[in-house]
């Protein structure tokens, strides 16, 4: 029964290691998102998660390594 029980833990643990995107992928969804709210000028840019600042993220990747942040122009 201890096994199962670990076993299931373990595996509830491990799924949102196995369900992050790619920061291109990301990346992609998103500006499609922008644009389809008929915004054209803005730019999307990977940054280290040390180095946001004051910038608006809109998405993490990488376990949360990289933000994407968004800048409207």
């Amino acid at each position: 029964m201890r096994h199962i029980l670990l076993g299931a833990i373990l595996a509830a643990m491990a799924t949102p290691a196995l369900s992050t995107k790619a920061c291109e992928e990301l990346g992609a969804e998103i500006s499609a998102k922008i644009e389809s709210k008929g915004i054209r000028s803005y730019s999307l840019k990977l940054v280290p998660a040390a180095q946001v600042g004051e910038q608006t993220v809109v998405g993490s990747c990488e376990s949360g390594a990289m933000k994407l942040v968004y800048r409207r122009r």
